[in-house]
């Protein structure tokens, strides 16, 4: 069973407990402003280019037959528009200048990478963590890998934007040991603004979620002057603890994904935005504790 990937992450310590590998699946339904990982929201494969890293050589434009590459006045131009994302210029190109980003791989291959660090999962209760991107847009890549990895005894982790069918969440509930579940706004009219989409199905699935005991951390990225405001905080700690639900992260935002915007082509709105301060965050922690939850700062 095959599924499009984007990369593979070892020796994590977020994401779930433990040491993990971080599986990425690409693709997702919702187009966050502060993605951290804009190469995960198209399902398709796409190209990263890095021009501080050419060298001029030239082999990336004999190699390109759409013509999509070309140097004028010394200056190396990309023509998206004509690329047919082939990756022939990054065969070719040793410096690193351009990066095919999604690969096809089945369910064996990843499962076979995982399984390379089974002893450190072992030693600190870790396993592998399936994000992206959305895994839920797969469910049957996420159960058959949820089986296998079971069969192996490696702890299997979801981290999910919730924007799926609940018929997604019943398919996988057997082979999922802990879901890491994304909330980005309580107001469905900013969330859609932020994110592209409403939160109704989102709180919805969430809410089931908790109620059925299921086992569960929320996940809040808090990015300043966005979704940090204390009625929001207030608003969130509301529905979690009344849908029985006990484990909030607070994630701070961070500006590591800010470049690669630029490496696809696209802007980013928030080049600029500052990280949260740590006084901010006790505050926002203070706001859900009062509600009887248990709030890490970071993942």
């Amino acid at each position: 069973m095959e599924t499009m990937i984007f990369d593979v992450q070892k020796f994590s310590v977020h994401d779930g407990p433990g040491i993990r590998t971080l599986v990425f699946f690409k693709g997702c339904p919702l187009t966050c402003v502060w993605c951290s990982n804009p190469e995960g929201q198209c399902s398709e494969p796409e190209i990263m280019s890095y021009p501080e890293r050419c060298r001029r050589l030239d082999k990336c434009v004999s190699a390109c037959d759409q013509g999509a590459l070309s140097q004028r006045d010394g200056v190396l131009r990309y023509d998206r528009g004509l690329c047919n994302i082939c990756g022939k210029c990054a065969e070719v190109c040793y410096a690193g200048a351009w990066k095919v980003v999604g690969r096809v791989m089945d369910t064996k291959e990843i499962v076979a990478e995982v399984a390379k660090d089974a002893a450190f999962y072992r030693q600190s209760g870790g396993g592998v963590t399936l994000g992206g991107g959305e895994p839920l847009l797969w469910v049957d890549v996420v159960k058959d890998l949820g089986h296998q990895c079971h069969a192996l005894g490696i702890h299997v982790a979801v981290e999910t934007c919730g924007h799926v069918p609940w018929d997604a969440f019943q398919a996988v509930r057997g082979v999922v040991d802990l879901f890491l579940y994304d909330v980005k706004h309580m107001d469905s009219g900013l969330h859609a603004q932020l994110c592209g989409v409403g939160n109704e199905l989102i709180l919805e699935n969430l809410q089931r979620l908790l109620r059925e005991k299921l086992d569960v951390i929320v996940r809040v990225p808090v990015v300043p002057g966005l979704n940090d405001s204390p009625e929001n905080m207030e608003a969130l700690s509301e529905f979690v603890a009344s849908s029985g639900g006990t484990r909030v992260d607070l994630l701070p935002y961070h500006g590591y994904g800010v470049d690669k915007y630029k490496s696809l082509g696209r802007s980013h709105e928030l080049r600029d935005r500052e990280p949260p301060d740590a006084e901010s965050l006790d505050r926002l922690r203070g706001i859900m504790t009062r509600r009887g939850l248990t709030v890490r700062i970071g993942g």
